[in-house]
């Protein structure tokens, strides 16, 4: 069981009752400890997988086409001849069609699987992490190590990776068509819902697998893995067959046009000879029966397997120079047709680090030295350090703003690297404002936070209000995004 047990569903609870129950304070999410023990109870967040093909079974499909079954009869009828006639030491004919068969099978067999181990390396590389809060600090894990009683960080953006409770909105909307089929974002908010709702009504949930469409908030995990709403779907739907490629379609059809084909010559060809020449004799009947069969296997292309299958490999191999995996090998005819591929690259062909490298103000255009999250960098301005004091000052306001309107922060790890926590263009910024000589911690002291409006994809901004602890009544409006 990957879930909280309770007498209420979660949507149906107030938010204290949960936390209070679970003991997770909302400043400071499990402890480390917690988790672990509360991951070996529950389980990793993952979804059931069908246990993997044994490789004499992945070794066997390659033979499954109507082609390839068409040779091994042919084998077995040359064989059958050959002991019949014994003309030959050795059934040369019966072997060569065999070793074709064989040869494309274990060439094909390879090919795959080495691209199976090259995508079992890449999930490996690319699992996905959700943003949390453990032992007072943000941090970003697997998904598959989230359980429940963890409190999820959530901004706009975000694929949740588990069922939770919201504890915290700022006007969070959750885009739920994946589950509910609905096309409109749902408005999430923390109040408890009393009864007995449907899935679309919860708005004090959100759910595995849906996006976050606009707004933040926080939550705490309820269910996670096959316990959770999506988990319960995918356990009672049956594993999806492979589409057949056009290639494969086009080889079946000539698989058993051939087969026919051949079934009518062996037959013809009898027929005939038995009718023309008045054949009455067994000896000579099994004679006529010999020759319409091999007849029938000499129609029958041996290297046409093979040759396809080669010069799919060269394909495949082709690709892979290119850095790209294709795990079938009929899948490479089918890329021959492609014409866009949309393709999330983040953090395999880029580095999935933002770098503020320009900034423009009314007084001209300031760049900025560094590559990365580390806070370190020169300002420059006409290719030399900046030294105009009034720019200097609208860079710094500038920054200010950008760095007040802001959710992201900005550590050093214990290997000395930095790294950021939250959205990487916020990040982005909080570096560049480091540059500038600014500080969150005395930016917060000075201006504290007293209201958000978050972005949206309407608005484009992203608003925040500020007291100015040197003016008490002052309030001060700080916006970031689009003008």
């Amino acid at each position: 069981m990957n879930g909280l047990r309770t007498a209420l569903p979660p949507y149906a609870r107030a938010v204290s009752d949960m936390l209070a129950e679970e003991g997770v304070m909302p400043t400071s999410g499990l402890s480390a400890t917690a988790a672990a023990e509360r991951l070996a109870r529950y389980g990793r967040n993952e979804l059931p997988s069908p246990p993997p093909t044994p490789a004499w079974l992945r070794f066997l499909a390659q033979f499954h086409d109507p082609l390839t079954g068409l040779l091994l009869v042919a084998t077995l009828i040359s064989f059958i001849a050959w002991l019949i006639e014994r003309e030959e030491p050795v059934p040369f004919e019966a072997i060569t069609i065999l070793a074709i068969v064989l040869l494309n099978g274990v060439l094909g067999f390879a090919q795959e699987s080495r691209a199976e181990q090259a995508v079992s390396a890449l999930k490996a590389m690319s699992a996905p992490s959700a943003r949390l809060l453990r032992d007072g600090t943000q941090q970003l894990i697997p998904s598959a190590e989230v359980v429940p009683g963890d409190l999820l960080l959530i901004e706009e953006g975000d694929t949740l990776p588990a069922d939770a409770r919201v504890i915290e909105s700022i006007s969070l909307r959750v885009a739920e068509s994946a589950l509910t089929g609905e096309s409109s974002p749902v408005s999430k908010d923390v109040a408890a819902i009393p009864g007995e709702v449907s899935i679309g009504d919860r708005q004090n949930m959100v759910f595995a697998g849906t996006a976050v469409a606009s707004g933040r908030g926080r939550a705490l995990v309820t269910a996670t893995g096959s316990a959770s709403e999506i988990g319960k779907i995918a356990g009672s739907l049956q594993q999806a067959e492979d589409e057949t490629t056009p290639l494969q379609k086009e080889l079946d059809y000539v698989g058993k046009l051939l087969g026919v084909v051949v079934i009518v010559i062996a037959v013809v060809m009898s027929a005939t000879i038995v009718l023309v020449d008045h054949v009455r004799d067994i000896s000579e009947l099994v004679d006529v029966l010999l020759l319409g069969v091999s007849l029938a296997v000499a129609a029958v292309p041996e290297g046409l397997t093979a040759i396809t299958t080669i010069v799919l490999s060269l394909g495949m191999q082709r690709m892979a120079r290119r850095n790209v995996i294709v795990r079938k090998l009929a899948a490479v005819e089918t890329l021959g047709s492609t014409t866009v591929i949309c393709s999330d690259k983040t953090g395999t062909l880029t580095r999935n680090e933002m770098t503020v490298r320009t900034l423009i103000t009314a007084g001209g255009r300031v760049d900025l030295t560094g590559i990365g999250y580390e806070p370190t960098g020169d300002l420059l301005h006409v290719g030399a350090p900046l030294a105009d004091p009034v720019l200097h000052d609208e860079v710094k306001k500038t920054l200010r703003a950008a760095n007040l309107a802001n959710n992201a922060g900005l550590l050093q790890q214990d290997d000395g690297r930095w790294a950021i926590q939250g959205d990487p263009t916020e990040g982005a910024i909080l570096v560049a404002a480091r540059k500038a000589g600014l500080s969150e911690a005395e930016l917060s002291i000075r201006f504290p936070r007293v209201g958000e409006l978050p972005f949206t994809s309407e608005r484009k901004l992203m608003s925040t209000t500020h007291a100015d602890a040197a003016r008490s009544e002052r309030l001060i409006v700080f916006s970031k995004g689009a003008p």
